[in-house]
Parts: structure tokens; sequence; C-alpha cells
């Protein structure tokens, strides 16, 4: 059975995502860093930013991102898609996982700057 996913904190969120995230994606632009940008993110398939080189893990995974799929990939990106570029060995904690997917789905959600 999976895990049930905590309700998260934005305001948590929003310090795991500069302190974990920030050195290699954007939220609030379509600029793409070492990581494709998160702007956009939610709903979004695997592997789809036009202007970011994706492995072909991430572009054949064909996953859509949301809470439950964000929630499984945090945990362990390389399990779960093998072969991807991303360097983030992941978030053990549920509840750090949880804040920082409902910053994501917050920000993801509004338009580029």
């Amino acid at each position: 059975m999976p895990e049930a996913i905590p309700e998260g904190d934005y305001e948590r969120g929003k310090k795991i995502f500069k302190q974990r995230c920030l050195q290699c994606h954007v939220i609030d632009s379509t600029a793409t860093k070492t990581g494709p940008t998160l702007n956009g993110l939610w709903n979004r398939k695997s592997g789809s930013v036009p202007t970011f080189d994706y492995s072909a893990a991430n572009k054949s995974k064909g996953v859509i991102w949301n809470k439950e799929s964000l929630f499984e990939y945090l945990l362990n990106p390389k399990k779960y898609i093998p072969g991807t570029k991303m360097v983030f060995a992941g978030l053990k904690k549920a509840e750090e996982r949880a804040d920082l997917i409902k910053f994501i789905e917050v920000e993801s959600q509004k338009p580029p700057s």
C-alpha cells in the first residue's frame, strides 16, 4: 500500500526549495539552469521542456508530475527514473517531501515572471 501523503506546508517547502533545489532549478521563469525550469511542472509530462537536454530516461518515462508522482520521485529520483541526470539524492522524510511538493504545486502554476 502506498505511503499516505501528508498535507504539506508552503512556507517550509519554500525553505526546502531554496536550500535544496534553487541551485539547479528555477520556478518563477521559463529559464533553465543545470536542471529544467519547474514553472508549469504541475501536470506536465516528464522530459517535456523543449529548451532542456533531458536524459533518454526522463524523456521515455512518460510520468505526469503531480502530488503522487513527485512524492515517490523525491524519495529517490535515481530509483524512480533510472538513468536520470538529476544528482539530488532525495528527501527521505515524508513531511519534507510533502512540504516541498506544496510549494512546487503553488509556485509552478503561476505565470512566469
